[in-house]
């Protein structure tokens, strides 16, 4: 159980680096291809803010985890 207690924090770290690492990606991506492409930058903005949205998710996921796993410790 111990384990688990450092593993929690450290997890949600991992997921929350993971989370920024690729919303920077897919917001650069987004804006060159919007600079290269001006007309379409309606279509890649709406892209993009689905994406972002579906990483964000990911990163509640391992939120949501860890307090419930919290919860087991005590």
């Amino acid at each position: 159980m111990d384990l688990l207690g450092l593993a929690l924090p450290l997890g949600l770290g991992l997921a929350a680096l993971g989370s920024g690492l690729g919303l920077g990606k897919a917001v650069s991506g987004a804006m060159e291809a919007m600079g290269r492409q001006p007309e379409a930058a309606g279509k890649i903005q709406v892209a993009m803010v689905i994406g972002c949205a579906f990483i964000e998710a990911l990163t509640i996921y391992a939120l949501v985890t860890v307090f419930i796993l919290q919860g087991k410790l005590s």
